[in-house]
């Protein structure tokens, strides 16, 4: 009888310990959880302003290329025999200005 008390009262503390461990762990498992939650949500809110910005500077490009193309159209540069020239010197430069 006082063995099975002492294996009773073994039992009863393994079960405690083991039952003590499980809730450990699940309380691990909804940190990590959360964790990951967290971080998804702030990729996600980066996500969105990176394609934000995406959207901005696709905008400025088109509205510099238009740009560019309206000014090659009355560049006098552009239309100089001199523009083969790959170092622009001022020499060179002045001499396609108009005067």
């Amino acid at each position: 009888v006082f063995q099975s008390h002492e294996e009773e009262d073994r039992k009863v503390r393994r079960r405690e310990k083991n039952r003590v461990a499980a809730q450990r762990s699940r309380k691990k498992q909804t940190q990590k959880a959360d964790k990951l939650h967290e971080e998804y949500e702030s990729l996600e809110q980066e996500n969105t302003s990176l394609k934000r910005e995406i959207g901005k500077l696709t905008d400025e490009m088109k509205h510099l290329s238009e740009v560019l193309k309206d000014h090659e159209k009355i560049c006098p540069l552009l239309h100089c025999s001199m523009n083969f020239v790959t170092v622009p010197r001022p020499d060179a430069l002045t001499s396609c200005l108009p005067r």
